[in-house]
């Protein structure tokens, strides 16, 4: 009894003995200290004044009935509401919301697939290797506006090289309007099978431009594998499959997972390429797409911040899933 009397009185005095230490701090201490949070004080108030305020501020407009007629009317505290919600949730959310899963899973793991390939064709040295790196980052580094113009010349129907090389060399009957058709009916081992044209090919656009990103930071993990394991299992008759599932690819596997959070967060916000491809039509309106008509062509802001606030918890539970199963086992090795 005495001994858990002694326990519990020694934890205030620890803590007053604490603070007496922090009160002395050495001039030079204090001085550091102050230095400190001089230099950190511009990077705090520019995060507060241009991320938190906006996040709280679209927090309190996804709970009022607030338009652009009516914007200056909006107050921090109310009248609140769920009707943006309801609004929300009864109109085409759920299928832009699909429609943005489909983009995602499939844009990011095609990225990863074709940096992943990238990547080991390019992994021996040979004359050249380091100019055709090079000139893989050319899609990632391009202006956005360029490369979608691009796009959209080569895919017109009319003046477009794939369609006039698809009729040359595949025999097309017809001119396919790769960004404009919503599905056309395809004729697969005998069956025939409705495939989404426009979101297939903002898909491989996703790709063809994202794959770079996962090309570089594979390459590095690359050149970190150690030679000796592929060469001992070479010695011992793997074959280059064997040696690729069994050493090389569990080598691969926290940064894929890591380029697989990060490509999924950003291709699930990405606005910018579908709308200046399609502009959310044909099948291709994602949910940022939709967030910024509500804001634009419905002046609807209560709903736009509703969208928003719900696109954000969709992602903040997939990073909460990466940080769990994920994080500490890329720690680990």
């Amino acid at each position: 009894m005495s001994s858990t009397k002694k326990g519990a009185s020694a934890g205030p005095a620890a803590s007053a003995a604490g603070l007496r230490g922090l009160r002395k701090l050495s001039p030079m201490a204090r001085e550091e200290q102050r230095a400190g949070i001089t230099l950190l004080s511009p990077t705090l108030v520019l995060v507060l004044v241009m991320v938190v305020l906006p996040i709280l501020w679209t927090l309190v407009l996804a709970f009022q009935r607030v338009r652009i007629l009516n914007i200056r009317t909006a107050g921090i505290f109310g009248p609140y509401t769920l009707a943006n919600f309801d609004n929300v949730f009864s109109s085409s959310f759920f299928t832009s919301l699909g429609t943005t899963l489909a983009y995602s899973i499939f844009g990011t793991a095609g990225a990863i697939i074709l940096g992943l390939v990238a990547a080991l064709a390019l992994r021996k040295p040979f004359k050249g290797r380091t100019l055709i790196r090079a000139s893989m980052l050319i899609p990632y580094v391009s202006p956005i506006v360029a490369v979608t113009f691009t796009w959209t010349t080569m895919l017109d129907p009319q003046f477009g090289l794939i369609n006039y090389w698809g009729k040359r060399l595949f025999g097309w009957e017809e001119s396919i309007p790769f960004l404009s058709e919503r599905a056309r009916e395809v004729s697969i081992l005998g069956l025939n099978v409705e495939v989404p044209t426009a979101l297939i090919a903002v898909i491989v656009f996703e790709m063809w431009r994202s794959f770079p990103f996962a090309f570089l930071f594979l390459t590095a993990r690359l050149n970190a594998v150690p030679e000796s394991l592929e060469e001992a299992a070479r010695v011992d008759g793997a074959t280059p499959i064997q040696r690729f599932f069994h050493i090389i690819l569990p080598q691969l596997l926290p940064t894929i997972a890591m380029l697989s959070v990060l490509r999924f967060i950003w291709t699930f916000n990405s606005f910018d390429d579908i709308y200046l491809l399609t502009g959310g039509g044909a099948g291709t309106e994602v949910v940022a797409v939709t967030v910024f008509n509500f804001l634009t062509a419905r002046g609807d802001i209560g709903a736009a911040s509703a969208q928003a606030l719900i696109l954000a918890l969709i992602l903040g539970l997939f990073v909460g899933i990466y940080i769990k199963f994920f994080a500490k086992k890329e720690e680990v090795s």
